[in-house]
């Protein structure tokens, strides 16, 4: 039986309460020494997924909240494809976890505090987005360096039978 079932849909909850979710998840992560963003992955079968920013207890710098909850989701569903799922947020997504949610297929993004307090508190990802811009490529120069088996990996997969689409 699934949450649905179980709580009916009139008590089913709501985006309110998924931040809220989200955001005790946050603050309880400070207290363990962890980053204060949490996250919160609600697949289609009502199933809920929680991540919590654990770059500096895991030292990796992609352990952010959101991109933890993808990953307990699709570990939990054993599927990459997280169609249809939404995800909540104590914080707006910065561009990573703009990414990964793009990469899961999540059907829609809710975000309690933006960019703007997380700035105000020391977290502050401008430079991001004016890298993806384009209005600061030096902060990162990327180069492409074709080499004579450039393609090779592409010409594999094309060819692999067993290869599962993505």
């Amino acid at each position: 039986m699934n949450q649905e079932d179980q709580l009916g849909t009139a008590q089913q909850p709501g985006t309110a309460e998924y931040l809220e979710r989200a955001v005790a998840l946050a603050t309880r992560n400070v207290a363990d020494g962890g980053g204060p963003f949490g996250a919160v992955v609600v697949t289609p079968d009502g199933s809920v997924h929680e991540g919590v920013n654990r770059v500096t207890r895991d030292n990796d710098p992609t352990a952010h909240a959101e991109v933890v909850a993808i990953r307990a989701a699709a570990a939990a569903t054993a599927n990459f494809d997280l169609g249809g799922s939404v995800l909540y947020a104590s914080c707006e997504p910065c561009p990573l976890c703009l990414a990964s949610a793009l990469w899961a297929r999540i059907g829609r993004v809710y975000f309690a505090a933006d960019r703007h307090g997380a700035a105000a508190a020391g977290f502050d990802d401008a430079l991001f987005y004016e890298y993806f811009s384009g209005s600061r490529p030096e902060l990162m120069p990327v180069t492409r360096d074709d080499i004579p088996t450039s393609g090779i990996p592409f010409q594999t997969w094309r060819a692999f039978e067993g290869r599962k689409e993505y």
